[in-house]
């Protein structure tokens, strides 16, 4: 996904894949009926689409949802970070970081009631003011990002990510050392992209009780940046 804008154009190709998933989710969602053990208060998940990996962070905490979506483009293009939060169920704020050329960071905060209280968006350094489109539509994209995540918490589909080592095991970003139930194929994939890479590659996979899929590989470290527990 180009990162230049943060315009409609600029974030249709997330919603898009957002809607996708949706679709998915649902399927997972109903999947889950019969699974109602209590869920852990912070969890991690995400999903593949047309348009690139996604992953989700989501705290559940004294009645505030906190959710960190990073979107990584196949093809071109940088990593972009999404994150909101809810006070019992109002949305109160939407941050989102482009690290693009130029770089770009929004800003929105709204209160109790669900009114605008705050709004700023900064491209390369300079302030700009958010129309009521935009605002709109950011609000629209956290609807859609906080039903996925939803429906894929409750289907216990959930996000690993670590470096990855010849034998075929991994060491998570948690510290402990596993060996993804991963087909021929994505082992293969991981296989070739080492062989080109003088550093041990990170790779990201999710865990569902259908199954385990490969989701990223990546030269750069997963690790330094992924959300923590204690202090999410």
């Amino acid at each position: 996904m180009a990162a230049n804008s943060f315009n409609e154009g600029a974030v249709s190709p997330l919603l898009s894949g957002w809607r996708r998933a949706l679709v998915l989710a649902g399927v997972v969602l109903l999947s889950a009926c019969s699974r109602q053990s209590a869920l852990p208060p912070f969890t991690a998940s995400g999903y593949a689409d047309n348009e690139g990996a996604v992953r989700i962070w989501r705290k559940d905490s004294d009645g505030e949802t906190h959710l960190l979506a990073a979107f990584s483009p196949w093809h071109s293009g940088n990593t972009s970070l999404s994150e909101y939060r809810w006070q019992d169920d109002t949305l109160s704020l939407i941050e989102l970081n482009i690290y693009g050329k130029p770089p770009e960071h929004v800003k929105v905060r709204f209160d109790s009631r669900g009114d605008l209280s705050f709004m700023q968006r900064e491209v390369d350094g300079q302030k700009q003011q958010l129309s009521n489109d935009q605002i709109a539509l950011y609000r629209y994209q956290a609807q859609q990002i906080r039903q996925t995540s939803d429906a894929l918490r409750q289907g216990r589909v959930m996000l690993h990510q670590g470096r990855w080592h010849k034998d075929g095991s991994v060491t998570t970003c948690e510290g402990q050392t596993v060996k993804p139930d991963l087909d021929g194929q994505a082992i293969s994939h991981i296989e070739r992209r080492q062989s080109h890479s003088t550093v041990e590659l990170s790779v990201a996979w999710l865990e569902a009780p259908e199954g385990s899929q490969l989701l990223l590989v990546a030269n750069e470290d997963f690790c330094t940046w992924q959300p923590k527990a204690k202090t999410f």
